[in-house]
């Protein structure tokens, strides 16, 4: 009769501690609110209009309403795409700010800028969610430029050095880097114009204001079939599918060029693990929407980047130390 009244206790204690568990995790749930418990704003470190902007508002519409919350975007264009980082940076570790960059701001800036000039560091204080959308650019020329291809551009240019301008999204991005290496290919010098974003660049070559931009197809396609602008080539590997007419830079006499610009998602260092997870399978849910897909992707011509953080995180370094040895043989510093 001991031995079964020492059993039951043990039962009982065991049960007992059960049950306190269960209402120690149960009153902790009540007290730890749902992420998010307040308004997301996204740095978008380009100018309204732009490609990283058009991202930017799609997604966060989307996820606007997946979270039951306000995503704000708030533009931080120029200053070579900086400002938006830095904001990021310094935040609250707590998922509510991020940021919507370009590849300048992840994988060009920290070889362009010194470290104490830059204000942030990717490594230290980001931490990267996913990629979200690549797409390729094209070079496009004013209306006003006696070029109709690469081969007439690159014998106006040797025969103007220098005289020949372009516009840029500020020092150092995509747009930039981008001509940059079209000068060095095709043995041209041509003189940069820089702005807060690409959609200002962009309206001044229509108004003829500059002579040429390298782009996102996106934003080239449509005043070129408004015939406000001449695409002179497309910096794809191969012709596209929307443009099956209009060739590569590559096989109009700049052998192996290619332009692309990619986008993506971070947050601040510290920010808690699940909440980046959270924010990453949202996101990725948003980008394999089939509706998504049909209405925003496909007619602006964007390929999909999503991926866990750890592969973009790892995409990232790739890329650093790919446009690093780049940078460094362009012997391209910003002071």
């Amino acid at each position: 009769m001991r031995t079964i009244d020492v059993g039951l206790m043990r039962m009982n204690r065991r049960i007992l501690l059960i049950l306190v568990g269960c209402l120690l995790a149960a009153a902790h749930a009540q007290n730890t609110p749902t992420w998010p418990t307040r308004p997301v704003t996204i740095f978008v470190t380009a100018a309204p209009g732009g490609v990283t902007d058009v991202v930017a508002r799609a997604v966060g519409q989307r996820l606007s309403v997946m979270w039951g919350q306000p995503v704000i975007s708030e533009n931080t264009g120029g200053a070579g795409h900086i400002l938006g980082a830095q904001a990021v940076a310094r935040a609250a570790p707590d998922g509510h700010t991020l940021l919507v960059a370009e590849a300048a701001t992840y994988v060009l800036n920290p070889s362009l800028y010194a470290r104490d000039k830059l204000g942030y560091d990717v490594d230290r204080d980001l931490v990267p969610i996913t990629g979200l959308v690549r797409i390729n650019q094209g070079i496009a020329a004013s209306n006003a430029l006696p070029v109709s291809d690469i081969r007439g551009l690159i014998a106006l240019a040797r025969a103007k050095p220098d005289r020949l301008t372009y516009g840029t999204a500020s020092i150092g991005s995509a747009l930039h880097v981008n001509m940059l290496k079209f000068e060095n290919m095709a043995g041209v010098k041509l003189q940069a114009v820089h702005y807060r974003g690409a959609a200002p660049a962009l309206n001044d070559v229509m108004a003829g204001h500059i002579d040429l931009i390298c782009v996102s197809l996106s934003l080239l396609v449509p005043p070129f079939r408004d015939h406000r602008l001449k695409i002179l080539a497309v910096g794809s590997e191969r012709r596209i599918a929307q443009l099956p007419d209009m060739p590569t830079v590559a096989e109009s006499g700049v052998p192996g060029f290619e332009a692309a610009a990619w986008f993506g998602l971070a947050t601040t260092a510290g920010t808690p693990r699940d909440v980046v997870m959270k924010i990453n399978a949202d996101v990725q849910t948003v980008m394999r929407d089939p509706d998504f897909q049909a209405r925003f992707m496909a007619p602006q011509m964007f390929d999909s980047m999503v991926a866990t953080p750890d592969e973009f995180r790892q995409f990232i370094r790739t890329e650093t130390a790919n446009w690093a040895r780049i940078i460094k043989e362009q012997h391209l510093v910003i002071e």
